[in-house]
């Protein structure tokens, strides 16, 4: 790598954490907030596919309509917790 990539790297390196820092207490609780919503979906999520499984013992290949819809309902929750999160840390940039 030259010289030249090396500096403007380490450049939006140091300009990336200078931005990181602008961010008020507020803004990062409220970011903490969001990501501890993304992980609990995540974990709801999880269990529910862990269940799924379980609704389907038989190594046949093909899954049952009772575990395709407990994991359909796994990713509506992945999906709607991400959306929340994503809502909240929209929110959270918008009000700084």
């Amino acid at each position: 790598m030259s010289f030249r990539k090396i500096v403007f790297a380490a450049s939006i390196a140091a300009l990336s954490l200078g931005l990181a820092a602008c961010d008020s207490k507020k803004e990062n609780a409220a970011e903490d907030q969001a990501e501890a919503v993304r992980a609990s979906a995540e974990a709801t999520a999880d269990a529910m596919e862990a269940t799924a499984d379980n609704k389907d013992p038989v190594t046949d290949g093909k899954d049952s309509a009772a575990e395709n819809a407990q994991e359909d309902k796994a990713a509506a929750v992945r999906a709607s917790g991400e959306a929340k999160a994503d809502a909240m840390e929209d929110k959270a940039d918008k009000a700084h």
